[in-house]
């Protein structure tokens, strides 16, 4: 790439105005020095891209500059050039480090091309490096919204089980954030600079899925033209995401069960034992302590998977993340886009505190980015979302006319949903704590907080049995 710095350290002036002139065509800025002494003096005084130099010098030789860059910068690419007949020399020096060495004499396109790879090569280090440290930052749990107190509970736990090696299950309903909290442990983890591999088993058959986790020889089965390392194989000292894992069968199961059990295993139409260091991560949205009741996962499966479970609550349960999680889609979708909307107005915000989110925080997601995608103005109105979030199934909900703090208007907000439901539901709080998606005895307790109840329901909570009976029902 035109316009990088690089350091020719050579004793011979011919050879180091060669060195310049070749470079210089080729779009490079160059500074040339007679000595290793020199050299450290120039790298002191500015910034180099990379150094060739010369192994044969009076003074400070080759190999001793080579040893005083490294533990300046072991990042700085460094190419020696030595005289033929001398290559154990160059030898050395790539052992303590160096890139590559060029023996004398050369062809000019070997310089061109040798210092192009190692200039190439340090840019997609230096790329690597950067998006390692962005998905660092980005997988810090302080980096995750989630105000609720039962996603600080979630951080809590997971901040806590990140630096060990147990085997964690993440569940929750579809769309809640698992990949996210996965890959935050990892992240997080003494792992974070191994691979993170993630297989996600409801997109897989079961044939598939065996050679997705193991890998496979050459010629196993039809269509196996060449050997291939699975996901456990890709994942060695790193972490395994294993994605709806409920969705395994039996058989599969008890293959993994068995790698968890020895750390080892054999590709598909192998007979060699690779052994593995992994920790496992795993996901569901089903219930899988029911589905060990139904004989449909193995129960010591479950215990191995489930050292640690974190339970990710449905963005119904947790209304108060919503409108930060919908300013962050906001702010994500506008710079990809390149639109210019400043803000979600209130009434917007409501609709969507509102909404029961049964997609949960990707159906927020998705929602934002229609909306940004189709606005026409600077600000997203109610119009700008799909109806069932404009009037939530005719549910109207206002905000406070004075305004508020963010706890008042979601406590109104919340106060306007529990009155209009109940209304809709004829004073049932059955069918209301339904539709609400919350237990009844919460309910009562909120309906209790924003003095909703009537007289003859605050009767009936009263009833010593415990059992309530509601207006509206038998």
């Amino acid at each position: 790439m035109a316009g990088e710095k690089i350091l020719i350290v050579d004793d011979e002036e011919g050879m180091r105005r060669l060195l310049s002139r070749i470079l210089v065509r080729e779009g490079y800025e160059t500074n040339a020095v007679g000595n290793g002494d020199d050299a450290l003096q120039a790298i002191a005084q500015d910034q180099y891209d990379l150094i060739i130099t010369d192994i044969k010098m009076p003074g400070m030789g080759g190999l001793e500059l080579l040893s005083e860059l490294r533990a300046y910068d072991p990042r700085l690419p460094i190419i020696v050039i030595t005289a033929y007949g001398t290559v154990e020399s160059a030898v050395q020096a790539l052992r303590a480090g160096a890139y590559d060495y060029i023996t004398k004499p050369f062809e000019t396109d070997e310089i061109r091309l040798t210092v192009a790879k190692a200039l190439e090569r340090e840019r997609l280090l230096a790329e690597n490096r950067y998006l390692h440290e962005e998905l660092e930052g980005r997988y810090k749990f302080s980096g995750i919204i989630g105000n609720a107190r039962a996603m600080q509970d979630v951080f809590d736990i997971t901040a806590s089980v990140a630096a060990s090696n147990a085997n964690v299950l993440i569940t929750g309903e579809s769309g809640t954030g698992k990949e996210l909290i996965a890959r935050s442990i990892h992240f997080n983890s003494t792992r974070k600079d191994k691979p993170f591999i993630v297989l996600n088993c409801a997109a897989l058959s079961e044939s598939i899925l065996e050679s997705e986790l193991f890998g496979h020889e050459r010629g196993a089965f039809t269509g196996a033209l060449h050997t291939k390392k699975g996901r456990f194989e890709l994942a060695d000292q790193g972490t395994l995401f294993i994605d709806e894992v409920g969705e395994m069968s039996l058989a599969a199961q008890v293959k993994l069960l068995r790698v968890i059990q020895e750390h080892e295993f054999e590709r598909v139409g192998g007979n060699r034992t690779i052994k593995v260091d992994v920790r496992i991560v795993a996901a569901t949205n089903k219930n899988l302590e029911e589905e060990v009741k139904k004989s449909t996962f193995r129960e010591d499966l479950f215990y191995r998977l489930n050292v640690i479970n974190v339970h990710l609550p449905p963005l119904r349960e947790r209304r108060e993340d919503i409108e930060p999680l919908a300013a962050h889609f906001l702010d994500k979708y506008t710079r990809e886009t390149g639109k210019k909307i400043e803000q979600i107005s209130p009434k917007a915000i409501a609709c969507l505190i509102a909404h029961d989110w049964p997609g949960n925080v990707r159906e927020l997601e998705n929602a934002i980015e229609r909306a940004v995608v189709l606005a026409k103005g600077e600000i997203l109105t109610p119009r700008d979302f799909p109806q069932g979030i404009q009037d939530q199934d005719q549910i109207c909900l206002s905000l406070p006319e004075n305004g508020g703090s963010l706890t008042d208007i979601l406590e109104d907000l919340e106060r306007q949903l529990i009155v209009q439901t109940l209304n809709r539901e004829g004073r049932s709080q059955t069918r209301t704590a339904e539709v609400l998606g919350i237990k009844r005895t919460t309910l009562r307790y909120k309906m209790e907080k924003y003095h909703l109840l009537g007289n003859g329901e605050e009767e009936s909570f009263d009833n010593a049995g415990g059992d309530v009976v509601e207006d509206g029902e038998e």
